[in-house]
């Protein structure tokens, strides 16, 4: 269950128009203080712009908005020092050193001298940068750049922290890093907007997820509640003792299989009956001289539950999202993606 509170962010009715084009279609949604809330959706279902109203980057076209009860855009200012905004791409200046861009991240948010003097030093000791404060940015690595910006975006002490694809890109070891911070962020009392198309990270870390299509919440929920909308929805997991799948026929035409996804000499059949896929799979192996090494049942993934929704594979672009994509032009530091 998402945890308990007063709401950090209030959404109602909220909309945005660009002439015809109707970007978010009036939708409704509470998160609450200290939630680790996941906003998934394909390119071009509204997800930028939702997040850019939020952020106070974009007024809305009709509705109300509510950052720990300060209305937008009637007191943004207000509402905007309550938020951390960390975009898909690092915003960091590469010609500062790591303390430089804390530092200035600090007078940006008005902070006195010494209260962001101490607060850089104190986010580079917890980010692991401390031996790093006087290297110019320019000479780290991307995991490095990452860590960074998360820090500046928590240089005032926000309750709010917008994450935008927070591990893209990133090797394992970065990706473990920035998702126990999340964590750890959130223990401490930090409420935290996730935007992504990785599913796992949606699945891994969220309280609750919230899938938009179309401008349109499709659904809220639980990944546990969100699989279990679903459960009719299974599937068979068979791997074959083939290299790379060579001379594996397809299984899509089993009595059963509604569909098949292949990986390599792996094969996974989506299914409604798993009882009829199974016993068809073994005598398919059999008229076919395969040897199968691996066979299970899985139940719905949160993938499964993205896909049945929306029709897509994650990341992929409908229709409106170039047009979502012209409308949001140039991301400024501190802008979000998606």
């Amino acid at each position: 269950m998402s945890p308990e509170g007063s709401p950090a962010i209030e959404a109602r009715g909220l909309t945005k128009r660009y002439g015809k084009l109707l970007a978010v279609d009036s939708i409704d949604f509470d998160i609450s203080d200290g939630e680790i809330f996941g906003f998934l959706g394909p390119n071009g279902a509204g997800k930028t712009t939702t997040v850019m109203m939020l952020t106070t980057f974009l007024e809305p076209t009709a509705g109300t908005i509510r950052i720990h009860g300060h209305d937008l855009p009637r007191e943004s200012l207000e509402a905007r020092a309550l938020m951390g905004i960390v975009p898909e791409e690092s915003n960091i200046y590469t010609e500062l050193t790591a303390e430089g861009n804390l530092r200035f991240a600090g007078k940006v948010y008005r902070m006195p001298r010494k209260a962001r003097k101490q607060r850089a030093r104190e986010l580079l000791e917890i980010f692991g940068l401390s031996d790093r404060a006087h290297v110019k940015a320019q000479e780290f690595s991307r995991g490095m750049r990452r860590r960074l910006t998360v820090a500046m975006a928590l240089i005032h002490n926000p309750k709010i922290l917008f994450l935008d694809e927070p591990i893209a890109g990133l090797d394992v070891q970065s990706a473990r890093y920035i998702k126990t911070l999340v964590r750890d962020l959130n223990e401490s009392g930090v409420t935290v907007f996730l935007t992504t198309h990785q599913i796992e990270v949606a699945s891994e870390l969220c309280h609750r997820v919230a899938i938009i299509d179309h401008g349109r919440i499709a659904t809220i929920g639980t990944p546990d509640e969100l699989k279990t909308s679903i459960e009719s929805v299974q599937t068979v997991a068979v791997t074959f003792d083939a290299p790379e799948g060579d001379g594996i026929p397809s299984l899509a035409g089993l009595p059963g299989v509604n569909h098949e996804v292949k990986s390599g000499n792996g094969r996974r059949l989506y299914t409604d009956s798993p009882a009829d896929v199974i016993p068809a799979v073994v005598n398919f192996s059999r008229e076919h001289g395969l040897r199968i090494i691996g066979l299970n049942t899985l139940g719905p993934s949160l993938e499964d539950v993205f896909l049945k929704i929306t029709g897509q594979e994650v990341g992929s672009v409908t229709a409106s999202s170039e047009g979502e994509g012209k409308r949001g032009g140039k991301r400024g530091k501190g802008g979000m993606a998606g």
